[in-house]
């Protein structure tokens, strides 16, 4: 699937929820939790320094037995993103994906934040192809489509 991530973004809503560094881990959730989503990404002075998800609570707060009241998301944020850019190809999302053993990509644009990609989004994008391609294949099959 040489389609560039850009088309899966246009159907994708536009916004991406940030929180600063400085508030607490409980302040985070809190945000995730009102926005029902699994991550959100960590911009300082309006740039890029992390991404905050479900799986960081889990091992580095909860598991680490960290005081979620007092912790700030800065300590505990995942720093070294992999990001992508809105030509990368979905084979090439799905890769990293599976190499990175990640759930989200953030999308830059010349080094802007424009999108957070999910592996939700790539799946979802995945099966509505397939479904489209299979319907096709049916209509042609029983002679619906000419060739």
């Amino acid at each position: 699937m040489s389609t560039p991530i850009s088309v899966l973004l246009e159907r994708k809503n536009a916004g991406v929820c940030s929180v600063a560094p400085t508030i607490t881990v409980a302040e985070a959730v809190a945000e995730m939790n009102r926005h029902r989503i699994g991550s959100v990404v960590v911009l300082e002075g309006g740039r890029l320094a992390g991404i905050f998800t479900e799986r960081d609570v889990l091992r580095r707060v909860v598991g680490a037995g960290i005081d979620p009241l007092k912790a700030t998301v800065a300590a505990v944020m995942t720093a070294d993103l992999v990001t992508v850019t809105p030509a990368t190809t979905v084979d090439e999302a799905m890769e990293i994906f599976t190499e990175k053993r990640c759930r989200h990509l953030p999308v830059l644009d010349g080094g802007r934040l424009v999108a957070l990609l999910s592996i939700g989004d790539v799946t979802r994008w995945s099966v509505d192809t397939h479904r489209s391609e299979v319907e096709h294949l049916k209509n042609y099959i029983s002679g619906g489509f000419s060739a």
